[in-house]
């Protein structure tokens, strides 16, 4: 009986993320490189241009395609600069010592929350041009957000970089770079609460139900969700080798800190739009053809 007891509580054979058979790179010619971190940021720009210009063409939009078009450009420009930006200011400020590195994209490192803000001052310019109604752009604009992230987590995964905590789970990995210790995939955790899920949530909202003509709704879950999400995913995500200290010192790691503005505005940004009229079907058709 002892024996069998034994047996049952033995730990499984961790899983090697080395013998998954993954490469960073779809194919390569000579000296170039297709990228899956690449090929997600490409995919979710392409899918966030066609599901919004889908979305336009259902009642109650705030923007003509002609917006949509600005807001390709300017939103992706606001992407990839904000994001790197971002992640040399908050999680790599050593990156200044030499201002050159700070634009080496090709070398990683991308701030959810430096992207956030360059799409923010995007949408910005874009409706002061316009003369759109901000919030209800944001709206818009944030139901297609998942889908990057969703993309970005698996790129991540596929990678082997951003692994997770020491764990003892049946389904924890040992990734390269990561020593002979068995650690959450939590690449696959964030691609799956701040991707997958949220992506369904803010899709079910916005075409089977009225949250479209709610100012703030939309942007004001998604912000709330993802926040969440964030916060969680963090306690099973290993911090960056460069914030670990802090992380250890104030109990909390940089990305959580920085997920609690997140999580507060989101909760506001809701509650406004659920405690407000829904706007009318003619003054949005209004706006749509300004």
């Amino acid at each position: 009986m002892l024996s069998l007891l034994a047996a049952s509580s033995a730990v499984a054979d961790p899983i090697y993320w080395s013998d998954l058979g993954m490469r960073p790179y779809l194919f390569e010619i000579g000296w170039f490189q297709l990228r899956f971190y690449s090929l997600a940021y490409l995919i979710g720009i392409i899918f966030a241009y066609w599901h919004l210009s889908k979305m336009l063409k259902a009642p109650g939009a705030p923007m003509a395609q002609r917006h949509a078009d600005d807001l390709f450009l300017y939103c992706t420009l606001g992407v990839i600069l904000g994001g790197r930006i971002g992640y040399s200011i908050f999680y790599n400020p050593y990156l200044w010592d030499n201002p050159v590195d700070v634009l080496k994209l090709w070398e990683g490192g991308m701030s959810f929350h430096g992207g956030v803000i360059g799409v923010l001052l995007a949408i910005a310019w874009v409706s002061r041009r316009g003369n759109l109604s901000f919030l209800r752009v944001c709206d818009y604009i944030a139901v297609n957000v998942p889908m990057g992230m969703l993309l970005g987590r698996l790129a991540n995964f596929v990678n082997g970089e951003l692994w997770g905590r020491q764990t003892d789970v049946p389904w924890g990995m040992v990734f390269p770079g990561g020593g002979e210790v068995v650690r959450h995939p939590s690449q696959l955790y964030q691609a799956g609460l701040e991707g997958l899920l949220l992506l369904v949530v803010l899709l079910f909202l916005f075409w089977k139900t009225n949250a479209r003509y709610r100012p703030g709704l939309l942007v004001g879950v998604f912000t709330l969700g993802i926040g969440l999400a964030r916060f969680v995913n963090e306690f099973f995500r290993e911090p960056d080798a460069q914030l670990a200290d802090f992380a250890a010192r104030t109990g909390l790691s940089m990305g959580q800190w920085l997920t609690i503005p997140l999580i507060l505005i989101g909760l506001i940004v809701t509650l406004y739009a659920v405690t407000r009229k829904p706007v009318g079907t003619g003054s949005v058709k209004n706006a749509a053809t300004a």
